[in-house]
């Protein structure tokens, strides 16, 4: 590997509450030291970040790569190569693929693909129950020593909630994470928009808030009652939101997230049934996007993600209630924390801690999301005053599905490093 200095960057790192211009070197795939340089390092690729930002690279909660299953839609290559065009070097997989990650040898094999092609680290999060069914517990012990570093359902809610307790009982046992998203099956079933003025004009059928809110209050007891290590996952109302401080409260232990769609967009950007804003969670009202928002920004959400779910042209063209849900994200995950920070009146560094520092908690991630000696070097370098159009040519992700499509962005992601090697130039 390469002894590389990245020079006169303004370096932001959150966890180490650092933002000056100050020079970075690179060795052995780790940060070796900012400031004055270490005895005897002598570089052999210096990288000018002159008037460019120098922070850790980010890390996202939620990324599907489509592998295994759904390579039709997308590949690991392809979406690979769109996390380091997004300055993403860390990921979390939701565990809905085909089959879905409930077998340490499939686990084994998505870590060893992912490894082969040296790029971004995958953290995969293994299936809570068997098929995501919701009637038997996975062997959550086997799926952690296979790479697993948290449970969930993704998308598919468990039913039965006896299942439930029980898998939270298993999990706080041995101190395993669990991610969970607030769905109530049947207040939810056959909806698809947010059950408001819009879904009702439209003639699509509603989603309620309360289809988060009882599931969320289920959730919240069961892990009183367990003691489970709960994380929410891509919280979308002022309520839900509301339900967790009140948990927090009663000293109940749950952290959550949010989708970086549900802070820009709201019910009324779906117009007139434009597909590329089918999503689960649905898109909210504008009361719920603010209360987002500012829930994000003063720490009660505890961190942002892409939610990043490719979709083959053919499940976007479809009616919007036949549509596939979901939207590309990895390569907007920058630019849209940088919108949002700014429209929020956070610094640089309070924004980027969203998708850095406070993500690699979730995860529980030590060696990554900071700029210390001895971490692993994992970096952005990004012209923040730089503005990107997004359009379909531009997206290096396979699935080409974004709201935000036909609009120009803050952030130009210049160099992504992964342990030390440039990976992605720009």
């Amino acid at each position: 590997m390469k002894k590389i200095l990245i020079s006169n960057g303004r370096v932001v790192d959150p966890a180490n509450r650092i933002d000056r211009v100050q020079d970075l070197y690179v060795a052995g795939g780790k940060v070796v030291a900012l400031g004055p340089a270490p005895d005897g390092f002598e570089a052999e690729r210096v990288i000018d970040a002159s008037g460019l930002v120098v922070a850790p690279g980010f890390i996202d909660l939620a990324a599907r790569l489509r592998e295994p299953g759904f390579e039709y839609r997308a590949t690991l290559e392809s979406e690979m190569d769109a996390a380091m065009a997004g300055g993403v070097t860390s990921l979390a997989i939701p565990p809905d693929t085909d089959p879905a990650l409930d077998e340490p040898g499939l686990v084994e094999m998505l870590c060893y693909r992912a490894k082969k092609l040296n790029r971004a680290h995958v953290y995969p999060v293994g299936a809570l129950t068997i098929g995501l069914k919701g009637e038997r517990l996975s062997e959550m012990a086997e799926l952690v020593e296979a790479g697993c570093v948290a449970f969930s359902q993704a998308n598919v809610p468990v039913v039965d909630n006896t299942v439930l307790m029980r898998a939270l009982q298993y999990a706080a046992t041995f101190g395993f994470r669990v991610w969970l998203q607030p769905i109530a099956p049947f207040l939810s079933r056959d909806g698809h928009a947010h059950d408001g003025e819009v879904a009702t004009r439209l003639g699509l059928a509603g989603i309620p808030v309360a289809a988060e809110t009882v599931a969320l209050y289920t959730y919240l007891q069961l892990a009183k009652i367990t003691g489970a290590h709960l994380h929410i996952t891509r919280l979308s109302s002022a309520a839900g939101l509301e339900l967790i401080d009140q948990a927090r409260a009663d000293g109940i232990e749950v952290s959550c997230d949010v989708s970086i769609n549900h802070l820009h967009l709201c019910d009324m950007d779906i117009g007139y049934f434009d597909a590329n804003c089918h999503l689960v969670p649905p898109l909210r009202s504008q009361r719920d996007r603010e209360a987002l928002c500012r829930g994000l920004a003063e720490g009660r959400i505890n961190a942002l993600c892409s939610d990043h779910t490719p979709v083959d042209d053919d499940g976007k063209q479809a009616p919007f209630s036949e549509s596939e849900p979901g939207a590309t994200g990895l390569e907007l995950l920058l630019p849209l924390t940088l919108k949002w920070a700014g429209r929020a009146g956070l610094s640089l560094g309070d924004g980027l801690a969203r998708i850095t520092s406070d993500a690699a908690r979730i995860v529980g991630i030590t060696k990554a999301g900071h700029l210390s000696a001895g971490a692993r070097a994992d970096v952005c370098v990004f012209d923040p005053a730089a503005h990107v159009a997004i359009s379909r040519d531009g997206l290096r992700s396979q699935g080409k599905n974004t709201p935000f499509l036909g609009m120009e962005l803050p952030g130009k992601v210049r160099y992504t490093l992964v342990e030390g090697q440039v990976m992605f130039e720009g």
